[in-house]
């Protein structure tokens, strides 16, 4: 097995994901740089240090942080970390400066993996699933809300040298697991997406929308809605946490399945100290774009492609395009703003 203690690892974007991760590693002895494009959070770290709050207690952490315009190469294991919208444009700048035997692991939501294996190819790109909960609050904190295994993969399938010296980095930050189906992740976190989605369109915290009854029918119609469109691409999905990806296949019983999962999920959130996406804090709090393009509008697109119809995503796509503009706030009416463009009707 490969040994990333023998080569330096680079994290780009040092938010909730990379900053957490290049934390952890960074304590464990690997040589690690974070890399990021604020210059008031870069700061923040080299004079204060990273802390990290939340669910492991508080601690402060001092890792390496340089800002992107400093980066150069040669670079060889890089984790992208950045938001899906800023993907294309990281992968710009960083393919030239990765080493002959250099990679990027797609530590993001969405499914960037193909965009970089793209631009940089497939043998260069490794895909992983990031599942636990955390928020950078302000330059230098981090709220770590829940832990949740990470999942690394060859695009592939194939378990190798690579994933498994991955495994062991990735595992001093999260638990973390190699996978044959990076692909049933990344598209079954797409289907628990479009319930995020749903959920976050409203100022509540995630279990009242979901046990809401026109919340709940939303976010079930959305998930299935993304089960079929995600079963176009992979044949087998992965379940996220409590969230049971193919209880949301369309037949007998199906109703009474996802209403299982949806409980389990506002349950877990209930007890969780997040009572709000990261979704909900981009329009919320931070007041900046999702990453709704490169997760609903991909079940939309791929639906159209497929001709698989999406109404309700394609309506929660508009609703929070028009929220991120400043065109509509967030309320419980978007609950029925959706249903009523999408010519849904509630079954709950």
């Amino acid at each position: 097995m490969e040994d990333l203690r023998d080569t330096s690892i680079t994290i780009v974007g040092a938010g909730a994901i990379g900053g957490t991760v290049g934390a952890y590693l960074d304590e464990a002895g690997y040589d690690v740089t974070l890399v990021d494009v604020s210059p008031e959070h870069v700061e923040a770290i080299r004079e204060r240090g990273l802390r990290i709050m939340g669910a492991r207690g508080d601690k402060t952490f001092h890792p390496r942080i340089i800002l992107s315009e400093d980066l150069s190469e040669p670079l060889g294991s890089t984790f992208l970390c950045v938001k899906g919208h800023f993907t294309e444009g990281a992968v710009r700048a960083l393919g030239p400066l990765l080493a002959p035997d250099g990679y990027i692991l797609s530590l993001q939501n969405g499914l960037n993996e193909a965009l970089i294996a793209e631009r940089i190819g497939r043998e260069r790109t490794v895909g992983a699933f990031v599942h636990f909960g955390a928020d950078l609050l302000e330059p230098g904190l981090i709220q770590l809300g829940y832990e949740a295994t990470i999942q690394v993969g060859e695009l592939d399938g194939s378990i190798t040298p690579r994933v498994e010296a991955l495994r062991e980095a990735l595992g001093h930050a999260m638990s973390t697991k190699v996978t044959d189906n990076i692909w049933g992740f990344l598209w079954g976190k797409l289907v628990f997406g479009a319930t995020g989605f749903v959920v976050s369109c409203v100022d509540a915290p995630v279990a009242e929308v979901i046990d809401h009854p026109l919340g709940r029918s939303l976010c079930r119609a959305a998930s299935v809605e993304a089960y079929l469109v995600a079963h176009t691409q992979v044949e087998r999905l992965e379940s996220i946490g409590e969230f049971e990806s193919e209880s949301f296949a369309p037949g007998a019983g199906m109703e009474e399945r996802a209403d299982e999962t949806l409980t389990a999920l506002a349950d877990a959130w209930r007890g969780a100290i997040k009572q709000h996406m990261g979704i909900w804090r981009d329009l919320k709090v931070k007041r900046r774009k999702t990453e709704v393009d490169m997760q609903v509008g991909q079940i939309v697109a791929i639906g159209r492609e497929q001709g698989i119809p999406t109404p309700v995503n394609a309506a929660v796509l508009e609703v929070v395009h028009e929220i991120e503009n400043g065109e509509r706030g967030m309320g419980w009416g978007n609950l029925r703003e959706i249903s009523d463009r999408s010519g849904f009707e509630s079954s709950g």
